[in-house]
């Protein structure tokens, strides 16, 4: 099977036929984008002072070495995407990003957002924070550096970045979602095979 590589700028045409649970990697432009960051383009009106359209954006505290005003990355492990539910959708509309890239799942704003843009949420593999920094091939600008190494909006050239799992696809459909219902209907029957090889616990 050949690999998927998604090239920015990404239309909707290129990601129209991902299909949650499929695996893709990301070349071109990639911005650490997280909490902060959200919170000032969503609650404070701010706009990003960084182009994503088209692009994609990491929720990510990353670990920069600089030396001689030129950054590199050490580390760049994803952090928890659900903390950026309450604010993805809206991000999502007003920044037009087309890929978001981060760890675990997203609920039903940014599901929303996605049909609703065009736009896919993928998942990176977590504890490959090395790795992933070797697909950077380099940091081109750094802004909003007053909200420290975590929160700054690094801007990233990277090739073949991933492995990439589509969680949320450009329809709307969320792999994680759909794996609660599957779980939950097989819950009772796992309870009771349990229950019966531990039974003698008071």
């Amino acid at each position: 099977m050949s690999k998927k590589v998604l090239t920015t700028p990404i239309s909707a045409e290129d990601i129209k036929d991902l299909k949650v649970g499929d695996i893709v990697y990301l070349s071109g432009r990639m911005v650490t984008c997280r909490d902060v960051a959200h919170r000032r383009v969503i609650e404070e009106g701010l706009d990003l002072p960084v182009d994503v359209r088209d692009k994609a954006i990491l929720h990510a505290g990353p670990i920069i070495s600089e030396k001689d005003g030129n950054y590199e990355m050490i580390s760049v492990g994803p952090t928890t995407s659900m903390r950026m539910e309450k604010f993805e959708e809206e991000f999502i509309d007003k920044t037009g990003v087309r890929v978001i890239i981060g760890k675990g799942g997203m609920g039903e704003g940014t599901a929303r957002g996605c049909k609703k843009n065009k736009a896919i949420h993928v998942v990176i593999p977590a504890g490959n924070a090395v790795w992933a920094a070797t697909r950077v091939n380099k940091i081109v600008d750094a802004q909003w550096k007053d909200l420290g190494m975590p929160e700054t909006l690094w801007v990233c050239d990277v090739e073949e970045f991933g492995p990439l799992i589509v969680s949320i696809d450009s329809h709307g459909n969320n792999i994680f979602e759909q794996n609660k219902v599957i779980y939950n209907e097989r819950k009772e029957e796992v309870y009771k095979d349990i229950i019966e090889h531990v039974h003698y616990i008071k």
